[in-house]
């Protein structure tokens, strides 16, 4: 750090500042003198005057804006109080809270993060990335704001989600936050409602498509690569169906980037059936998998499932794909669909029944799906009669309502548990309360992207990796079920207890690096002896640095334990 970093320009600024816990020597170097209350606190009195505040907040957005309040004056304390409190708090700093937030965003907006690029800048990306508040940065999170969880194009406002997720790369996998950047691509927005609200904080136009967005998206990419380099990662975020497939495709072999919409769900649903099937002991082939909605996360999710049948069951992925269904807004996808609405992308799960089935109801009496998946952002798709079918004819059938919020689930949990008398294996996007039926209590399994992205974060940022694959997120998805312990299935869950997120994300970060290394794509050398002791200790430490002066007096340094 710069000498000239101290006084209240010091606690200013998040990364470094202590706020009350700064040493009396500290603050005679760095001249606090005067500009804190006597008493120097430890990190566990700060902790517990956050626990204390949150505790009076009124509502979940009240816990938001504290959150995002502390993390903007204070980022190790903020990190020590989510690991603190993470099952609490994930859900206040991300789904479902992170909905309202957004709706809300230039209503709540209190500090500024990351960097908001406008359309109206093209020609000038390069030259704003100098702007940057981070010096070395490896990895973003950019959204266009088009598709924001189930609630549709938020625009600028959307900002509320690489926020979110980068909070959540730091929380629940340890990776360095000053190297990670949330970004907004400002092309403008198609909600009428935020046109009109004098509070919104984004361009007040229409859209831009065609040429123009891929050039600006274009001139964005090359400048990231040009001024941090090929391998700093790009996490595309909540961009519309006209765009997530078609951006990650065409930037998937040039960059180091994934879409977590499409792969981090993919890979967190498969997780899910492979873990269930440890309590079953059935294979993936033995499942028929009806997805109700074919946009961009429910085809990542038919992909990535065919391709870990085709590698369990030593079959090709045509074969494979003849055991998962796929239902959009215009019925089941089959061949020669008189509806038509059949992309490249949809026709390769397209089946000959000889029939067209138009019905979600109707596709699950036809066909008796052991596993239903929705990722429509419709609530109540699921209905009685649909899932009381699926029990019907499956003991246990596993119903996964993925849309986000909470509040666009396809079915709640306790509908699901209630028609089916507990006997179905439940996971959603976004947290339900435990279930109290038959004397039993069920806790509901969250399919939360959390459990992969971060961890793949850790492994492709600590590996110096060129490139993320398609196989990066298969190996997340085995990885993250095997990681399901015996009592939590005994429990129903097929994810792991939130609690021990941090631990379950080294593991996955080291399963992706050693493909890695193993790929020749890894630019960090020499290669870890041990691997999960190499990603154990790139996990960001939530305890306070001490800082001292050196022996010239014009930096800053840390003072090593």
């Amino acid at each position: 750090m710069p000498r000239e970093l101290a006084g209240s320009a010091l606690l200013r600024d998040a990364r470094y500042n202590k706020g009350t816990a700064f040493t009396s020597e500290e603050r005679r170097l760095l001249s606090l003198d005067g500009l804190l209350p006597p008493h120097i606190s430890t990190q566990d009195e700060q902790v517990k005057r956050c626990f204390d505040e949150l505790d009076h907040c009124a509502t979940l957005l009240d816990k938001y804006i504290y959150m995002q309040s502390l993390s903007n004056r204070n980022q190790v304390l903020f990190f020590r109080v989510m690991q603190e409190r993470l099952v609490d708090l994930m859900p206040v700093v991300y789904t479902p809270t992170v909905g309202e937030a957004c709706e809300k965003f230039g209503h709540i907006l209190r500090d500024i993060r990351g960097l908001y690029i406008s359309i109206k800048q093209k020609g000038r990306v390069r030259e704003i990335l100098e702007n940057c508040p981070t010096s070395k940065v490896r990895g973003i999170v950019v959204t266009d704001g088009e598709r924001i969880l189930g609630l549709g194009d938020l625009g600028a406002f959307g900002m509320g989600i690489p926020i979110g997720k980068i909070s959540l790369y730091t929380a629940c996998a340890g990776v360095n936050p000053n190297q990670l950047l949330p970004v907004c691509l400002d092309v403008g927005t198609n909600n009428s409602a935020l046109l009109e609200d004098t509070l919104y904080t984004g361009l007040c136009q229409q859209r831009v498509r065609g040429q123009d967005y891929d050039d600006f998206v274009n001139e964005f990419v090359e400048a990231v690569k040009d001024k941090w380099g090929e391998n700093t990662l790009i996490q595309w975020e909540d961009f519309a169906n006209r765009n997530a497939g078609r951006l990650l495709e065409k930037y998937q072999d040039s960059c180091c980037t994934f879409n977590d919409d499409i792969q981090g769900t993919a890979a967190v649903t498969l997780a899910g059936i492979l873990a269930s099937n440890r309590i079953s002991g059935k294979k993936l082939k033995d499942h028929a998998i009806l997805l109700a909605g074919a946009g961009e996360a429910g085809l990542g999710i038919a992909n990535l499932t065919a391709m870990a049948l085709a590698e369990e069951s030593h079959i090709t992925l045509a074969e494979a794909r003849q055991f998962i269904y796929l239902v959009d807004s215009r019925g089941l996808i089959t061949k020669d669909r008189p509806s038509g609405g059949i992309s490249e992308e949809k026709s390769v799960f397209a089946h000959d029944i000889g029939k067209h089935i138009d019905r979600l109801d109707d596709a699950v009496k036809y066909l008796k799906p052991s596993v239903l998946i929705g990722v429509t952002a419709k609530p109540g798709m699921f209905t009685e009669s649909i899932v009381k079918d699926m029990a019907a004819n499956h003991e246990a059938p596993l119903i996964f309502p993925l849309s986000n919020p909470t509040s666009h689930a396809e079915c709640t949990a306790e509908d699901a548990y209630h028609w089916t008398n507990g006997r179905c294996i439940f996971a959603s996007g976004s947290p339900f309360d435990p279930v109290q039926l038959n004397g039993r209590t069920y806790v509901p399994g969250q399919g939360n992207n959390a459990y992969v992205f971060p961890g793949v974060a850790l492994g492709i940022l600590s590996s110096g990796a060129r490139r993320v694959t398609a196989n990066h997120m298969l190996i997340a998805a085995m990885t993250l079920a095997k990681l399901v312990s015996v009592e939590e299935l005994a429990e129903g869950r097929v994810y792991p207890k939130v609690e021990t997120i941090r631990t379950v994300s080294a593991v996955i970060a080291a399963a992706v690096g050693e493909d890695v290394y193993s790929k020749n794509l890894a630019t960090v050398f020499p290669k870890p002896t041990s691997m999960l002791d190499f990603m154990t200790q790139q996990q960001f430490d939530v305890s306070y640095p001490n800082y001292t002066v050196d022996s010239k007096n014009t930096h800053l340094v840390i003072v090593a334990d």
